[in-house]
């Protein structure tokens, strides 16, 4: 077989069966990706002959005696294609996973399909972006610039990225890597009784069959954390007792994906299977099927005998009081359901050992440094002989704060002595990854005729599923900001984390408060209307101000108080947004609007740490190193413009180094928004330090004050003297060095605020967004385009977790639409253009130069305010999510009495 792969003929004959995707990565072309392996998301786009396919469902055998084009090839060697030039002007993408794929199909558009981008879209999924940079890149609109902090300075990855050469964590060729798949349990709940593996190894090129005998018996928790006792320690690499439909059985490790898949299929397994139970409240019943029978507090867990994962109870004043002193009282239920996270990379790493013996772990990880400490207290190793590193992640959301594949991939790798690829399938990461957890909360509000709050009272049941990674974290974050948001003398709160024989849920983008504020939001919008006050003017009497406590009966937030707030500008920006003329709708649809507001604290409460080395090198640019992974979250950006602000320069003379557990003593990894507020703080730290020394070296050089000094680009101007940074550390004889430390104490709070204007066809339950708003307090805005994009992506995910995304189970907790046909994620025709609006002249002193986190926080606000406006405009509360059409139909028809 003979293909030519831009412009270079290749003889390699690909392996029967095998799709051209594969095939071309096997030829070392890495730009294109795997989203899916079922022809959905586009992100493996190439072009045959000119057209694009997609490279997945495409056999490598019909590209014989074609020209294939991958996006490494799409532009003369050195160069930029058009389209690659404007992704990278407009900065469309984040983490950078599907850009290839709307690269090549952008380039094979001709102008009249690129009058209609929903339909030309329809094969490409990103579910970072929120699609509007990616439509702006389309038209050539130009964002970036190079700037230091407050301007739209591009990401340092921007030109691989968009021509295929970022690097994520399996673009990596591994002389003799093997490869593992796992086996599964078919039952929601089974000890396993025995297991014959000895058809599996007499499968040709299988190298090693691992079950719960070959597996430490320690046991740990996937979620991470800084301190591990924030999670419960129930999770074993492989256990003898299965907890839901998809749990590790057993590994295979092989020569090759299909010698694995098949010795997987000849594991013989028998199985005593248990009763299960699958909703969170049958499972706190007396005489219900106990998860974790053998373990108890000292493992973290609250009650394991009544399947409690995690609990919180607590009031602050009196609440009956406080209701019995009410003019009126709200009380409802609400529901909200599973959602995948979705990134396009799936979960997966690889293990191999350097030259001096040490374990390398490359992962699709968060959290490196956490995961090295979890995996040396897992196999009795010393920090010093594993290395964790991490390359460019596609998309994380928090379901990469988990450990799901590396303690397996390490099990395997120090068993065989050879380097292990484990690659979770898209339908793995939806059966066996982790979920955000479905939460049922029930809510008692009650206020006075002028509108003050009297009582806040909450009843919150999180599933957890079969194990407790993030349960007790969630649940405490949920009930945590979500009531302190809000003034109010008499709060109380009762929240459990449940145990239940389904895929465990973990952190999602939020940890909890989108659910929360889902019941919570919906609840103050009903209590307004029947005190017949203005919703908006109803939530600004009330709202938390700057100098007051987060005050919530959950006990994590007291230590916290408002350092500076923003949201009375938010509520002012929906307020004008509101009193604009209502756009058209079709004629018949019912029209409304809604709002909410959501608040968050940044990090976790027990503890955030970073650490940052800054180094000025001979030739006079600078070297950051940081342990903050990058996947979109924009925290290498940033980084790189504090250094730049702090020290005069640009951000091109700022290289940064990140993601290896070899660079910087420790970083508890990016999440809980930290990337620009903890180890923001460490950069502008060791900066600071640098600054210092430079100028004070200066000064010592030119014998003048060094308050007579100050930094330029390249050189210090000492008085009348310019001292070029290279002449510097010349005279030094060393490079200049700097290291900055943070701890995450204080935290910053951030607020965001949405309204939307919708319509609704009575007919057939379909929800039109006719305008979306949302308001932000970031703080000193780093980067608006950046910013921008993070609040236009959460915006987005929200939308399919309010309208459509839900993870499916069936009645004995399988996982029915493990695919993205069969779950429906937003695409381009599926999101509206959002209104971002920042707050102005906002100065936090917690953040790094003023900054605020604005990664999570604008998730949250979402679904409550799209269900208030769908009220408002139907006379209809809804009470669970997805607010899909056929929800929405039967419920208008049964409300009209038909």
């Amino acid at each position: 077989m003979s293909v030519t792969v831009n412009g270079r003929p290749y003889d390699e004959k690909p392996r029967p069966g095998q799709c051209l995707r594969t095939h071309l990565r096997d030829l070392g072309h890495y730009g294109v990706k795997k989203g899916c392996d079922a022809g959905d998301c586009g992100a493996c786009t190439v072009h045959v002959d000119g057209m694009p396919v997609h490279s997945c469902v495409y056999p490598a055998v019909r590209a014989q005696g074609h020209e294939v084009t991958t996006i490494e090839g799409l532009a003369p060697e050195g160069g930029l294609h058009k389209i690659q030039q404007r992704f990278l002007d407009a900065q469309g993408f984040q983490c950078g996973f599907c850009t290839a794929g709307f690269v090549m199909t952008t380039a094979a558009l001709d102008e009249r399909q690129l009058d209609d981008l929903p339909r030309a879209f329809k094969g490409n999924l990103c579910r970072c972006t929120g699609y509007r940079a990616i439509s702006d890149a389309v038209c050539g609109v130009k964002h970036t610039e190079d700037a230091a902090v407050g301007g739209n300075a591009p990401a340092p990855a921007g030109p691989q990225v968009v021509t295929g050469a970022a690097r994520y964590t399996f673009d990596l060729d591994v002389p003799g890597l093997l490869h593992l798949k796992v086996l599964r349990s078919p039952h929601a709940h089974a000890r396993i009784v025995r297991i014959d593996t000895s058809a599996a190894t007499n499968v040709p090129g299988v190298h090693a069959v691992l079950t719960h005998e070959d597996a430490p018996r320690a046991r740990f928790s996937t979620g991470r954390h800084e301190r591990p006792q924030d999670d419960p320690l129930d999770t074993r690499v492989l256990d003898d007792v299965v907890r839901f439909r998809g749990q590790r059985v057993a590994a295979v490790v092989a020569e090759s994906e299909g010698a694995a898949e098949e010795a997987c299929r000849r594991i013989v397994v028998e199985y005593d299977v248990r009763p299960a139970v699958f909703d969170a409240e049958e499972a706190l019943q007396p005489g219900a099927p106990v998860l974790h029978p053998d373990k108890g507090p000292g493992d973290g867990i609250a009650r394991a005998e009544g399947n409690v994962a995690g609990e919180v109870h607590g009031e602050i004043g009196d609440v009956a009081a406080g209701l019995a002193e009410a003019d009126e009282v709200f009380a409802g239920t609400f529901v909200t359901q599973r959602v995948q996270h979705a990134s396009l990379e799936t979960h997966g790493s690889m293990a191999w050992f350097d030259d001096a013996g040490r374990l390398v772990v490359r992962s699709s990880s968060q959290v490196p440094f956490l995961t090295r400490r979890a995996l040396c207290a897992l196999f009795d190793l010393p920090l010093d002989q594993v290395r964790v590193v991490t390359g460019r992640v596609g998309g994380g959301f928090g379901g990469k704060q988990e450990m799901l594949a590396e303690d397996l991939v390490a099990l395997a790798a120090l068993t065989v002595k050879r380097p292990v690829k484990y690659e979770y399938t898209r339908s793995e990461q939806f059966e066996a990854a982790t979920t955000r957890h479905p939460f049922t909360v029930g809510v008692r509000l009650g206020a006075k005729k002028d509108g003050t709050l009297t009582a806040i009272d909450l009843r919150v049941v999180s599933n957890t599923g079969a194990y407790g990674n993030h349960g007790p974290g969630v649940l405490f974050h949920a009930c945590g900001e979500s009531m302190a948001v809000y003034r109010c003398a008499n709060k109380k709160v009762e929240g459990y984390a449940v145990y239940t024989n389904t895929l465990p849920s973990g952190a999602f983008r939020g940890y909890g408060l989108g659910q929360v504020l889902f019941a919570l939001e919906s609840a103050i919008d009903e209590l307004a209307r029947t005190l017949g006050l203005d919703p908006v003017a109803f939530r600004a009497r009330n709202a938390i101000r700057v100098g007051e406590p987060l005050v919530t009966p959950a006990g994590q937030e007291a230590d916290i108080s408002v350092a500076s707030s923003g949201l009375d500008q938010c509520l002012a920006i929906l307020d004008e947004a509101r009193r604009d003329p209502a756009p058209e709708a079709p004629d018949g649809w019912l029209v409304g609007d809604g709002s909410a507001i959501a608040m968050i604290a940044t990090t976790p409460p027990n503890g955030h740490y970073a650490d940052a080395k800054l180094t000025l090198l001979p030739d006079g640019r600078y070297e950051l190193l940081v342990g903050t992974a990058e996947f979109g979250n924009g925290s290498t950006t940033v980084h790189q413009q504090i250094v730049a602000e702090t020290l005069g320069t640009t951000t091109d003379r700022v290289t940064v180094r990140q993601s290896d557990t070899d660079l910087v003593g420790h970083d508890t990894g990016a999440f809980g928004s930290t990337g620009t507020t903890v180890a923001g703080n460490a950069v502008l730290a060791a900066s600071r330090v640098l600054r210092d020394r430079l100028l004070a070296a200066a000064a010592a050089r030119a014998e003048t004050p060094v308050a007579a000094c100050r930094l330029d680009a390249d050189a210090v101007l000492a008085g009348a003297t310019r001292i070029p940074l290279k002449d510097l550390v010349e005279a030094a004889g060393a490079p200049f060095t700097a290291d900055g430390h943070f701890d995450g104490t204080p935290r910053s709070v951030a607020f965001n605020a949405h309204w939307f204007r919708v319509a609704v066809d009575p007919g057939t339950g379909e929800i039109r967004i006719l305008r979306s708003v949302h308001a932000a307090d970031a703080g000193r805005v780093m980067n608006p385009m950046q910013c921008r994009g993070q609040i236009e992506g959460g915006v987005a995910q929200a939308l399919g977790a309010t309208l459509y995304e839900k993870v499916r189970l069936d009645a004995d907790g399988a996982v029915v639409n493990p695919t993205f046909r069969t779950y429906h994620l937003p695409a381009f025709a599926d999101v509206p253009k959002t209104e971002v609006h920042f707050v102005r002249d906002v100065h936090d002193p917690v953040g790094p130069l003023g900054a605020k986190s604005m990664s999570e926080s604008p998730f949250n606000p979402v679904a409550p305010a799209l269900a208030n406006a769908v009220r408002d405009a139907t006379g209809v509360r809804f009470t669970e999510l997805p607010l899909a059409r056929d929800v929405v139909w039967q419920t208008l028809v049964h409300a009209r009495g038909a």
